[in-house]
């Protein structure tokens, strides 16, 4: 009797759990859904191909939002082009080649502890580094450098955990065979964890799109396009940023937030179709 009445007890705590947790997933849904509702409702109608294709003008009070796009593109791909391969080889150095010990423990604390540090402390640091004691003045590359410092312990945790994930058969096999650890890390061992790793990506395009307070101390916040990456620029989250604090214009803000939204979207759909279309589907 007892031992029934203990299975109905735990029974019922799973139920109770599995509620909560249902009860939780919907409303986490419902906050996003009413978020992105009010956004889309309220910038819409403002979004057209002229705001897209027109310079800003009267500080973003009239006109578009190409040089803003076109500064956010600078950045985004500068700094993916420099932390993307520091982010992965230091995963490669840290699973395949460091041994265990105090100095890979120290190595993965600081990784870790550079992920929680406040955005607005690299932008100090960014501004100080960069800006003044390098003399890059505010431009793209020292916004694309201080995000990159940024986005890196994403990359390399994430890059880490997926190189991990591949089965250590795979490595046997390809020694076996004669090749080589550098050749069996660059054939096997990457483009099996090519998904983890671009999801890593994803993830700090993601926060360097979405970033403002570090991008304002480096890259600076001037309108009109960057004709070089020693240039300043103005990202869509400082331009919305801007136009939201100073009151400048309630539909450009909402329109430019919409945006925003489209091309983290865009990044995301683009990104999960490569990994489900060529890297899964390699493996199969």
């Amino acid at each position: 009797m007892d031992a029934m009445n203990n299975i109905n007890s735990s029974r019922n705590k799973e139920k109770i759990a599995f509620a909560l947790l249902w009860g939780f997933s919907v409303m986490t849904i419902i906050i996003l859904v009413l978020i992105l509702a009010n956004i889309i409702i309220n910038g819409i109608s403002h979004l057209s191909l002229g705001f897209l294709l027109e310079e800003p003008r009267k500080m973003g009070k009239a006109g578009g939002i190409f040089s803003v796009i076109v500064s956010t593109f600078y950045i985004v791909a500068l700094s993916t082009v420099f932390a993307a391969p520091l982010g992965v080889g230091a995963s490669v150095y840290l699973t395949e080649y460091a041994k265990e010990g105090i100095m890979l423990k120290i190595i993965r604390f600081g990784t870790e502890s550079l992920a929680g540090i406040p955005s607005i402390i690299y932008g100090l640091f960014g501004y100080s580094f960069f800006v003044v004691y390098l003399n890059l003045k505010y431009s793209i590359l020292s916004g694309a450098l201080t995000l990159t410092l940024m986005i890196l312990p994403t990359i390399v945790r994430t890059s880490e955990e997926a190189i991990k994930a591949v089965p250590k058969s795979y490595r046997e096999g390809s020694l076996a065979l004669g090749a080589t650890k550098l050749q069996t890390i660059r054939k096997i061992i990457i483009p099996t964890a090519m998904p983890g790793i671009l999801t890593g990506l994803i993830l700090g395009v993601g926060r360097v799109i979405g970033e403002s307070a570090a991008v304002i101390y480096t890259a600076g916040s001037s309108l009109g396009i960057p004709h070089s990456i020693f240039r300043p620029g103005r990202t869509l989250s400082v331009h919305l940023y801007t136009l939201a604090s100073e009151g400048l214009s309630r539909e450009n803000t909402y329109a430019t937030a919409v945006v925003l939204i489209i091309l983290v979207f865009i990044i995301n759909f683009v990104a999960n179709r490569l990994i489900k279309n060529i890297f899964i589907a390699k493996r199969r």
